[in-house]
């Protein structure tokens, strides 16, 4: 495939995570784009505003790509997502779907990470 798909999925979420959703939406999201998330209506316009509101709330938020695999259209993301330099964070999979060389679709699954959590593997 000759457009990396992964690269343009990472692109949008740390453009997302930097409070610049609504200014890359043109370059990255589909027309109809549509979202999964249940906390928010299903249009790209709410999903966008809770972006940037979230980066805006969160200063020095930080997300970190820990993993990325595209098959065919679809990408999946593991990201480490962590609003404050103190917090643990969460651990963040995204779901990808593209038409066009454009997102189509999202889905997001979030965990926050335990302070104490007895498992030494971690999530990542």
């Amino acid at each position: 495939m000759a457009t990396d798909l992964k690269a343009r999925a990472i692109e949008f979420l740390q453009q997302a995570a930097s409070g610049r959703a609504h200014a890359e939406a043109a370059t990255h999201l589909a027309p109809g784009f549509r979202h999964h998330n249940p906390h928010f209506a299903g249009d790209g316009e709410s999903l966008l505003a809770a972006m940037d509101k979230n980066a805006a709330q969160f200063p020095d938020k930080a997300l970190t790509v820990m993993h990325a695999v595209q098959e065919g259209d679809l990408v999946s993301t593991l990201c480490h997502v962590r609003h404050t330099k103190e917090e643990a964070g969460w651990a963040v999979n995204h779901w990808f779907r593209f038409e066009d060389g454009k997102i189509a679709e999202l889905w997001d699954l979030a965990q926050e990470i335990p302070q104490d959590s007895p498992n030494r593997n971690g999530p990542f």
